[in-house]
C-alpha cells in the first residue's frame, strides 16, 4: 500500500517543521557558552556595574527591577516619614500560580532590608521570615525565589562564573593516552565496529571533559566570579587601568558593598588550578588563555545555584563530594595527585547564590545548627581544605519554633528578622478576595461593604486599644460619627497610607514624625492574632455564599448580622463595639453621598450672595450701596444679612454671635483681603481666603440641609422604589427629576449600578439616617 496515501509522509514532514520551529526558536545554549577571559574583560570594561556583583547585590537590583513605587505623597508635612507606596505585583502576582499580597506595611519593611543587603551588611547573616500560621510565608519565599530564578537568567541579572578549560598539548599530555579511563575504553569496545576497527569519531567524543582531546573543562564548583582569579595584590591596579573615570569606579573604590571584589579569594580548586599552572607554564598571560568565563545559570529544581530544604527532607549522608574521572584526568594531565584536590561540600552548588529552609523544624533544625558556623565565619571546612560560603541564607520561622535555636545564644546576633504578619492593609485584604474568587464579586456588594467586611476581618488582627493613637488624639469622642472609641479604624487608615480628611486641623498639626514613627512601629507587634489568612478567605466564602443573590445586593445590615453570629460562636476575635463603630460610620459616609448627590451646585447665585455680603458688611444696617464685586444695589437690613448667614453659619445663633462673625468678615476683608490679596497681588476677588472660606461654609450647610425637604415628602420615598418601573412614570414631573438626579449622580459620582443607588437610597430612608445625624 502507498505510504503517502497512509499520511504517512505528511506526518513525517509535520514533525520535521515542528523540530525545525524548535531549533530555531531555542538559543539558551548560545546565551550559555563560555567566553575568553579577555572577552569577559571587556564586558567589565562596558558594563561593570553589571559584571562586579555578588548574589547580595543581584538580589537587591531584582527586587528593585521588580518593585514599582508611587512617590505621590499622601502626607506632604511628615514626606519623609510616609509610607512609600511600593507596588509588588510584578514580584509576587504576575506568572504566579500562588501569588502573594504584600500590605504597605510589609512591603515597606522588606524593601527596608533589601536595601541594606546592597551595603555592607550582608554578610554572616540569615535571614529570617517569621510570621504565625496561615500568614502566607511559603507563598512568599516560593514566588520570592521564583522571580530571582527568572531574573538572574535573563541578561539584567546574569553574571559570570569561572570554567577552566585546560589544553592538554600545551601542559605537555598526550591526549588519550593520558586522559581515556577505563570507563571510556570500556565505552570503545562496546562502540566497536562490525569489522573490529575501533570507531575513532566515537572515541575521540568520550575523551575528556567536554568530550575534547585538546581541552579539559573544569567548572568552578563554588561559581567564583572571574575577577577573584587575579591575584589580590593586582586587582585594584587592574580594574583602575580597565574601569573609565565615572561614578560608579568611585563607588567600587571606596563603598563598602564592593569590599568582595578586592578582598574576596576564589576557591580551593581554581586557586590550586591557578597556582600549578602558572608553575608549569611560567607566564601569567598562558594561564589566562586557559581561564574563561561563562553565565552563572540558575535552577532550583537541579539545586545549581538555589536550594530550598523542607523539613522532611532528609540529610544526606555524605557532605562531602568527590568525582573520581575528574580527579584523575587532573593527576594525569599534572602528573602530581597531590597537587589538586578535586573535593568540595554542597555548599559549593549554591555559593553566590541562595540556600533557603522552609520552616526551622525537624531536619531544619540541624541544617540550622550546621550553619552556625558558616554564618559566622563565612567558612566550611571539608576534609584538610577550607570552603569559603559567601551566600544568601533565608528561612522561615513560626513563633513558636524560637525554641529550637534558643541553645544557641551566639547565634542571635547573625539572624535577622523580618515579621510577616496577617494582612493589616484594607485594600489588601479585598485584593486577595478578587484573586480567590474573581473580580466578578463586586457586582454583588454595594461600594464599601466588601471593603468593611475587610476592615472586620483586620480589626480582629489590631490591639484592641492603640497607646500611641489615644496619646496622639486626645479627645477621640469628637470622632464619633467616623471611628470607634479606640481609633482602630483610624489606624487601619494610616496602615494603607491614608490620613482621613475627617481629621481636623489641630490634630494634623499634632501628628509630628516622632509621634508618626510611634504609630507604625505598633505595627511590629500587629498581626500576629486574629483571623488567619485561611480563615478570612473560609470565612468570606462562607458570608458569600449565603448573601449573594441576582436580585438583592450584599448591604450592610447582612454584613453585620452575619459577623455578630461570628461574634456569639468567637466572642474574642472581634473587638466589643467595633461593628457598631463600623455601621456607623458607613451610615454617616452614604448620607454625605446622598446628600452629595441630591445638591445641584448653582455657582453664580452661591458666588453672587457671598460677594454681595461681603460688600454688605461695610456699610450700616438700613442704609443702601452698590456692590463693587456684582454691581447691584444692596439695602442693608438685618432680614438681608441673615437670609445669607443662615447658609453659611449653623443654625439657631443669636444676634449677639451674628454680629461677632459680622466683624470677623469685616476685619478679614480690609486688612487682608482689600489691601493685600486684591490690590497688591492683583487677585480677583473669588480668589481671596476670605471668599474660599465663606464658599465652603456655604456649600457645607447647603449640602447638610439638601435633604430636608424630601424628609417629610412620603412620595419622594415611593418614587425611589418605584425608580426604573412602569409605575415611576405616573410621579409627578417634579419628583421624577429629583429622583433621576439623585441616582445617576450615584452612579456618576460614587460608582453605584443603578440597582445598587435605588437600594441604599431607600436604606438611608428608611433607616432615617438624616435624623440619626442631624
Amino acid at each position: 500500500m502507498d505510504t503517502k496515501s497512509l499520511g504517512i509522509i505528511d506526518e513525517k514532514t509535520r514533525a520535521e517543521k515542528a523540530v525545525e520551529l524548535l531549533n530555531g526558536e531555542i538559543g539558551d545554549y548560545e546565551r550559555l557558552k563560555p567566553i575568553t577571559f579577555n572577552n569577559y574583560l571587556d564586558l567589565v570594561e562596558s558594563r561593570p556595574a553589571d559584571m562586579l556583583r555578588n548574589v547580595f547585590q543581584v538580589f537587591h537590583d531584582m527586587m528593585q527591577a521588580n518593585v514599582d513605587v508611587s512617590q505621590d505623597s499622601i502626607l506632604d508635612d511628615i514626606d519623609e516619614f510616609n509610607l512609600i507606596d511600593y507596588d509588588c505585583t510584578r514580584l509576587f502576582v504576575e506568572g504566579s500560580e500562588s501569588p502573594y499580597f504584600a500590605d504597605r506595611l510589609f512591603a515597606n519593611r522588606l524593601m527596608k532590608h533589601m536595601e541594606s543587603l546592597r551595603h555592607g551588611t550582608q554578610q554572616n547573616r540569615i535571614y529570617i521570615f517569621h510570621g504565625p500560621h496561615g500568614c502566607g510565608k511559603s507563598t512568599f519565599l516560593n514566588n520570592l525565589l521564583k522571580k530571582f530564578e527568572e531574573y538572574a537568567n535573563t541578561e539584567a541579572g546574569m553574571r559570570y562564573e569561572v570554567v577552566w578549560r585546560l589544553d592538554i598539548e600545551q601542559l605537555g599530555g598526550h591526549g588519550r593516552a593520558e586522559t581515556v579511563t577505563a570507563i571510556e575504553r570500556l565505552v570503545e569496545l562496546i562502540e566497536k565496529k562490525p569489522g573490529g576497527k575501533v570507531d575513532d569519531e566515537v572515541s575521540e567524543q568520550c575523551i575528556a571533559t567536554g568530550f575534547n582531546t585538546a581541552h579539559i573543562e573544569i567548572p568552578c564548583i563554588s561559581h567564583d566570579n572571574p575577577i577573584l582569579i587575579i591575584p589580590k595584590s593586582h586587582r585594584r591596579r587592574v580594574l583602575d587601568k580597565l574601569i573609565k573615570n565615572d561614578e560608579f569606579k568611585w563607588r567600587l573604590f571606596t563603598e563598602k558593598q564592593y569590599d568582595w571584589v578586592f578582598n574576596a579569594e576564589c576557591c580551593t580548586i581554581c586557586e590550586s588550578i591557578y597556582q600549578s599552572l602558572l608553575e608549569r607554564l611560567g607566564e601569567p598571560a598562558k594561564v589566562f588563555d586557559m581561564l574563561h568565563a561563562r553565565p552563572y545559570y540558575f535552577n532550583r529544581r537541579l539545586g545549581s545555584g538555589i536550594s530550598v530544604f523542607n523539613p522532611g527532607d532528609r540529610p544526606v549522608q555524605q557532605n562531602v563530594i568527590t568525582n573520581q574521572m575528574v580527579q584523575n584526568r587532573i593527576n594525569n594531565l599534572f602528573r602530581d595527585s597531590n597537587l589538586i584536590h578535586y573535593i568540595y561540600s554542597r555548599f559549593a552548588k549554591t555559593n553566590n547564590g541562595i540556600y533557603a529552609l522552609m520552616d526551622i523544624k525537624s531536619h531544619n533544625v540541624e541544617r540550622m545548627v550546621e550553619l552556625h558556623n558558616i554564618i559566622s565565619e563565612a567558612v566550611h571546612k571539608v576534609e584538610d581544605i577550607e570552603e569559603s560560603v559567601n551566600s544568601l541564607f533565608l528561612a522561615l520561622m513560626n513563633p513558636e519554633d524560637k525554641k529550637n535555636i534558643k541553645d544557641f545564644p551566639s547565634f542571635s546576633d547573625r539572624i535577622q528578622y523580618i515579621n510577616i504578619p496577617y494582612v493589616l492593609d484594607v485594600n489588601t485584604e479585598v485584593m486577595i478576595y478578587h484573586n480567590i474568587f474573581g473580580r466578578h464579586i463586586d457586582d454583588n456588594f454595594l461600594p464599601m461593604v466588601m471593603e468593611n467586611f475587610a476592615r472586620i476581618i483586620i480589626s480582629s488582627r489590631l490591639k484592641s486599644k492603640s497607646e500611641s493613637l489615644l496619646e496622639w488624639i486626645k479627645n477621640a469622642a469628637k470622632y464619633r460619627r467616623y471611628c470607634d472609641e479606640n481609633l482602630m479604624l483610624l489606624k487601619m487608615e494610616i496602615y494603607s497610607g491614608n490620613l482621613p480628611e475627617w481629621v481636623d486641623n489641630d490634630d494634623r498639626k499634632a501628628l509630628t514624625s516622632k509621634m508618626w514613627r510611634k504609630i507604625l512601629a505598633e505595627s511590629e507587634t500587629e498581626g500576629n492574632h486574629g483571623f488567619s489568612g485561611r480563615d478570612s478567605i473560609r470565612i468570606f466564602d462562607q458570608f458569600y455564599s449565603r448573601f449573594a443573590r441576582e436580585d438583592r445586593l450584599i448591604n450592610m445590615p447582612a454584613l453585620c448580622s452575619f459577623f455578630r453570629n461570628i461574634v456569639t460562636e468567637m466572642p474574642k476575635m472581634i473587638p466589643d463595639g467595633f461593628l457598631e463603630s463600623l455601621l456607623r460610620m458607613y451610615d454617616f459616609n452614604v448620607l454625605q453621598q446622598v446628600k452629595e448627590s441630591l445638591y445641584y451646585y448653582n455657582e453664580d447665585q452661591i458666588s453672587k450672595d457671598i460677594k454681595n455680603y461681603i460688600s454688605a458688611v461695610n456699610f450700616e444696617i438700613d442704609s443702601s450701596a452698590r456692590c463693587i464685586f456684582t454691581n447691584e444695589v444692596i439695602h442693608v437690613t438685618n432680614e438681608f444679612l441673615e437670609s445669607i448667614e443662615n447658609r453659611l453659619f449653623a443654625d439657631s445663633i443669636t444676634m449677639a454671635k451674628r454680629q461677632e462673625m459680622r466683624n470677623d468678615v469685616l476685619k478679614e476683608y480690609t486688612t487682608n483681603s482689600l489691601t493685600r490679596e486684591i490690590m497688591i497681588e492683583e487677585k480677583d476677588i473669588s480668589q481671596t481666603k476670605l471668599f474660599e472660606s465663606l464658599h465652603e461654609r456655604y456649600v457645607y450647610n447647603l449640602k447638610k440641609r439638601v435633604l430636608e425637604p424630601f424628609l417629610g415628602n412620603e412620595n419622594f420615598g415611593r418614587a425611589i422604589k418605584d425608580f426604573d418601573t412602569t409605575d415611576f412614570k405616573t410621579y409627578d414631573k417634579r419628583i421624577k427629576s429629583d429622583v433621576e438626579f439623585l441616582i445617576n449622580n450615584m452612579v456618576t459620582k460614587f460608582g453605584y449600578t443603578q440597582q445598587g443607588a435605588k437600594e441604599v437610597c431607600i436604606y438611608v430612608i428608611d433607616s432615617n439616617l438624616a435624623g440619626k445625624f442631624k
